[in-house]
């Protein structure tokens, strides 16, 4: 079970797991069904390092270039969505603008450190996508901040980020995760000392360009309807 607050509401009734029952039986769910893997990570406030929260990486290749992933506060099967990541090659990374460049974040550290990790999957199998992913950057956003205690999705999605060097990460994080999965993350990062990261470097626009990034509201006048141009009448 999770440890954060139970979410607010009503138990799944009769008739509504009925219901489920009968679409699960009928419906198609494709997309869902895409995906193929479970990464677990941790990613931290792009405005705020102190605020560090596990993230579990449910995810579907779009193509060898590119994965999308659903994010949940836990495997469980009462596990939150709290956001999601995209994720892309490098090559791909370098087509971006330079003003979209510091949303991403590099994945080289996660993966030489041995912290991000496939549970459940035999070292060898792990490493071999592992290979992939350290060259890879991401884009995170978090619509839950579970981290704070929300029994609901409140606020603004954020910007998060990964960690990029040893110290930035609280070592009870990492205990927790080497103890509930039988792992040790230093011994991982022996055995993928051998990787490399991105062929050009980490870009120095990525990982926020250094600084500090936060989602933040603005009022601005509504464009109304009738002032865009009609094609077909």
């Amino acid at each position: 079970m999770s440890t954060y607050p139970e979410v607010p509401g009503e138990p799944t009734q009769t008739g509504s797991a009925f219901i489920e029952t009968a679409t699960a039986t009928i419906q198609n769910f494709a997309p869902i069904k895409k995906i193929h893997q479970h990464l677990c990570a941790f990613h931290f406030y792009a405005y705020d390092m102190t605020r560090q929260v596990e993230a579990h990486h449910y995810c579907a290749h779009q193509n060898e270039e590119m994965r999308q992933c659903l994010i949940y506060d836990s495997p469980n099967a009462d596990a939150r969505l709290i956001g999601l990541e995209y994720v892309v090659s490098e090559n791909l990374f370098l087509t971006l603008p330079d003003e979209e460049k510091p949303l991403w974040h590099s994945h080289e550290y996660e993966v030489k450190s041995g912290l991000l990790f496939m549970p459940g999957v035999s070292g060898p199998i792990e490493r071999q996508d592992m290979e992939k992913v350290v060259k890879t950057y991401g884009k995170v956003f978090h619509f839950w901040q579970v981290d704070k205690g929300d029994n609901l999705p409140l606020g603004l999605p954020q910007v998060m980020m990964a960690f990029t060097r040893d110290g930035q990460l609280y070592e009870e994080l990492v205990k927790g995760i080497e103890s509930r999965y039988g792992i040790s993350v230093s011994k991982e990062r022996e055995n993928r000392a051998y990787m490399s990261g991105p062929t050009h470097g980490i870009h120095p626009l990525a990982n926020g360009g250094g600084k500090g990034l936060k989602t933040e509201l603005r009022e601005i006048d509504c464009k109304p309807t009738d002032s865009v141009p009609r094609v077909f009448v």
